[in-house]
C-alpha cells in the first residue's frame, strides 16, 4: 500500500478500528417527567444502552436510561415508582450516547464523508 498512514487516520477517523474506550450512555433515574434530565454513564463490557418505558393503569407513563445487559432488551419486567407497580420495557441500542432523546443523534453519513474527504485531501 503507498499511503499507510493515510489508511489509518481514515479508519480512525471513520470508526472502522475497534474501539478504544467504553461505551458511553445516557442515564436518568426513574421519572414520570416528559423530560429526562440525563447525564453520561460508562457501560460494561456486556452492556448495552436502553431506554425504558412503563405503563399501568390510571397513571402517567414512566422512563428511565442507562445501560443493561444484553439478555434484558426487549423484555417486560414489574418496577415501583411512587407507590405504584408498572410494567416496564427496556428498549436498548448499540453505540456511545445512543440512547439520547433527541431525533438527529449524529451528523448524517453525508456530512461525515464530507468532514473526512476535507480532512484526508488536508493531509496530502
Amino acid at each position: 500500500m503507498k499511503h499507510p498512514r493515510f489508511f489509518s487516520i481514515f479508519c480512525l477517523l471513520t470508526g472502522m478500528l475497534p474501539p478504544i474506550f467504553s461505551k458511553e450512555c445516557y442515564f436518568c433515574e426513574i421519572t414520570a417527567s416528559a423530560r429526562c434530565p440525563s447525564t453520561k454513564m460508562v457501560c460494561g463490557d456486556d452492556e448495552d444502552c436502553f431506554e425504558g418505558q412503563g405503563a399501568a393503569m390510571g397513571v402517567s407513563l414512566i422512563k428511565n436510561k442507562g445501560c443493561t445487559r444484553a439478555i434484558n432488551c426487549g423484555k417486560e419486567q414489574p418496577v415501583s415508582y411512587m407507590g405504584v407497580t408498572y410494567s416496564l420495557v427496556t428498549n436498548c441500542c448499540q453505540g456511545d450516547m445512543c440512547n439520547t432523546a433527541q431525533a438527529i443523534t449524529a451528523p448524517s453519513l453525508f456530512l461525515q464523508l464530507l468532514f473526512t474527504g476535507m480532512i484526508l485531501l488536508s493531509l496530502l
